[in-house]
C-alpha cells in the first residue's frame, strides 16, 4: 500500500511539474490626453509568436470576439466605439469561414471625453487566442486605466 502511494504521488507531482498554463497574450494600458477635455487610451496585446486573437468585427458562429465593456461613469463619456488596426483575414478550417485576426501585437484605441479631472476608467474585455493546432477557452480581463497626463 505505502508502495502505491509513493507511486501516486510522484505521477501527481511528474504530471504537475510538466503542465503548463498558457498565457500566449499580455495585455498593457495607457491614456494620453489629447485635449483639457480629451483622452485616448491604449489597450495593447503583445501576442507570442504562432497564436493570435480575433478582431472585434467578426461574424457570428466563429471564434469569440474580442470584446470592450466600459461601465458608464460620471468622470468619463466614451467617444465612439473602439478602434483596431487592420486585420489579417483568412479563411480557417476549423471555423468554416474568413475571421480576422491579430498576430504579433495589437493596439486598441478608445477615445474618451473627460468629465472629472484624472479620471481613472475601468473596465473589461473578452478574448480567445488560438494557435494552429488548437483554441484556448475565452479571457476575461479587468483593467483599470489612470487618466493623468
Amino acid at each position: 500500500m505505502k508502495n502505491l502511494l509513493l507511486f501516486a504521488a510522484g505521477l501527481f507531482f511528474s504530471l504537475s511539474a510538466s503542465s503548463q498554463i498558457l498565457k500566449p497574450v499580455k495585455w498593457s494600458y495607457a491614456a494620453k490626453k489629447t485635449s483639457a477635455t480629451e483622452a485616448t487610451l491604449f489597450i495593447k496585446a503583445t501576442i507570442e509568436d504562432g497564436w493570435h486573437i480575433y478582431s472585434q468585427n467578426m461574424a457570428d458562429g466563429g471564434p469569440v470576439k474580442t470584446t470592450f465593456t466600459f461601465p458608464a461613469s460620471k468622470a468619463y463619456k466614451l467617444v465612439g466605439k473602439t478602434i483596431e488596426p487592420k486585420p489579417v483575414t483568412k479563411f480557417e478550417k476549423s471555423f468554416e469561414m474568413n475571421v480576422s485576426y491579430f498576430e504579433k501585437s495589437a493596439i486598441f484605441q478608445q477615445k474618451i471625453k473627460l468629465l472629472a479631472a484624472n479620471p481613472t476608467v475601468k473596465g473589461s474585455l473578452e478574448f480567445m487566442v488560438c494557435d494552429d493546432q488548437q483554441c484556448l477557452p475565452p479571457e476575461t480581463m479587468e483593467f483599470s486605466i489612470p487618466v493623468t497626463k
